[in-house]
């Protein structure tokens, strides 16, 4: 079960097969980017929210998951 096989590219395929690790590698640091600016946003929104007494019971879960979407981002 905790067998990885490695597949092997045909040498002609290889060029495209470089090309779409590249672009799946930019599309993963890019969502990474994106899921923690997104985390941080959200994060002082519910940050401001709590600040105001009548907003904390909104502004508290919204701080929490700010920092969820942030820690997820990282790892």
């Amino acid at each position: 079960m905790g067998e990885h096989r490695q597949k092997s590219v045909p040498l002609l395929l290889w060029p495209f097969y470089a090309i779409w690790r590249l672009l799946t590698f930019i599309l993963q640091l890019t969502g990474r980017i994106i899921c923690a600016i997104l985390g941080l946003a959200i994060m002082a929104a519910g940050t401001t929210l709590t600040i105001t007494i009548a907003g904390a019971p909104l502004g508290i879960p919204l701080t929490i998951f700010g920092f969820l979407l942030l820690i997820r981002a990282l790892f």
